[in-house]
């Protein structure tokens, strides 16, 4: 099993480019389900989550071929109505594959889906949507079993905003029989960003972007070539680097108005951050100034960038408090950071950080995604080595991010443990 070890105290400086948004392509290439042809996807990330979708894909008779960044899939042959749990287990997003399946198929069987334990994210927003569709919804032995003659369009109303039930009911309605509205609908880019794949495929969204969403359905869709957006996280994570080692980095490739919220908390901490066009430039400016902040839904802070953020709390100058909206378990990582000095204390959903001189090095374990994250960064302000294992979690999401901190300065390299 792979670790990564830092050796901190090294500012990064250089420029570093920004791979494709994970939470943009699964749903993307999940699309290709919903009509037989050669889809050609470029700028997709090479992460673990995109092997288990392109695996899932292929279990269900499409022809799946990758080079380089490229991922090319031919649905013609797509003749499987069923997701294993052998491959959804691996992530939570393989339940995306329903709604399309259900539209082109007319019946879909797919595992409960598994992933990173930082909270319930139950699915029954998905199934209740694909209800109001006229799905005949069962649950046994651990599969959502969803039939479907026809699908017609409804009025759905989401109890609160989800990113992927959003995405579900977006490709189920696309050719369902009428209109479907989604109400409270997510706001996030990758939402906007499946809406123009689907509308390039022929289908008719509109309002993507905002709570409502309007989707027309028609009677078929054709395949596409297409570029997956910029992965703001990782952008927002290599952001945080620069500020926590007092670097100066240009981040190119990134969408500047996907970030909105993580720069303008960033400036408060009294980071210099430039914007042009696809670039940011982030110097670091100690001392760091101690902020407050909440994690919300999309144009919030984001939930994925708390981790991230609350390490740079824990070094700088007073007191601040994270609020944890979105998920109950995404605290895991305080115990790691507090091995490395931090002092933090957890409360329900809020986080209270004092910060400290410095963090030191130490063997910490990876809970989740971006807890491994989380811990690469506190390792690159430590003094000393920091081990973090279980790394396989940062290879969901992040790619090759080790590399990309070393071609910055960093000290950083990982080993077979």
């Amino acid at each position: 099993m792979d670790e990564i070890i830092i050796k901190g105290g090294r500012p990064l400086k250089g420029e570093v480019i920004v791979g494709g948004a994970k939470n943009a392509a699964l749903p993307i290439l999940a699309a290709s389900i919903l009509t037989g042809g050669t889809f050609t996807f470029h700028n997709v990330p090479k992460l673990k989550d995109i092997d288990s979708i392109k695996q899932l894909l292929a279990s269900m008779g499409a022809d799946v071929k990758s080079n380089g960044h490229t991922v090319c899939i031919d649905t013609a042959n797509l003749n499987h109505f069923e997701a294993p749990y052998e491959h959804v287990r691996k992530m939570r997003a393989s339940i995306l594959v329903l709604g399309p399946l259900l539209s082109r198929m007319k019946k879909a069987k797919v595992s409960m889906p598994g992933g990173c334990a930082i909270g319930a994210r139950p699915i029954d927003l998905h199934l209740n949507g694909l209800s109001l569709l006229g799905a005949d919804i069962k649950l046994a032995h651990g599969y959502v079993e969803a039939t479907a003659q026809k699908l017609s369009g409804n009025e759905i109303y989401f109890d609160i905003p989800t990113v992927t039930g959003t995405e579900n009911l977006m490709m189920a309605s696309a050719m369902a029989k009428g209109t479907t509205i989604l109400r409270n609908a997510a706001r996030e880019p990758e939402i906007t960003a499946l809406a123009d794949v689907l509308n390039q495929m022929g289908a008719d969204v509109q309002g993507a972007g905002s709570s409502v969403i309007t989707i027309k359905g028609v009677k078929k869709l054709k395949p596409v070539t297409v570029s997956i957006i910029p992965d703001r996280i990782e952008a927002g994570t290599l952001m945080v680097a620069a500020a926590l080692t007092n670097g100066d980095i240009k981040i190119k490739n990134c969408d500047p108005n996907h970030l909105r919220s993580i720069i303008h908390k960033l400036e408060k901490t009294g980071v210099d951050i430039k914007i042009l066009k696809n670039t940011i430039r982030v110097k670091g400016n100690l001392p760091i100034n101690s902020i407050d902040l909440k994690t919300m839904p999309y144009p919030g802070f984001p939930t994925d960038m708390q981790a991230q953020f609350m390490v740079l709390m824990s070094v700088a100058n007073g007191f601040s408090v994270i609020d944890e909206n979105i998920f109950e378990n995404r605290f895991i990582h305080v115990s790691e950071l507090c091995r490395m000095g931090a002092d933090i204390t957890i409360s329900g959903s809020h986080a209270m950080i004092k910060g400290v001189a410095g963090l030191s090095g130490a063997p910490v374990m990876a809970s989740d995604l971006r807890a491994s994250a989380s811990l690469i960064l506190a390792g690159l302000v430590a003094t000393g080595t920091t081990r973090v294992s279980r790394v396989y979690h940062l290879d969901r999401g992040y790619e090759s991010l080790e590399k990309k901190l070393a071609s910055l300065g960093a000290a950083i390299k990982r080993v077979s443990s």
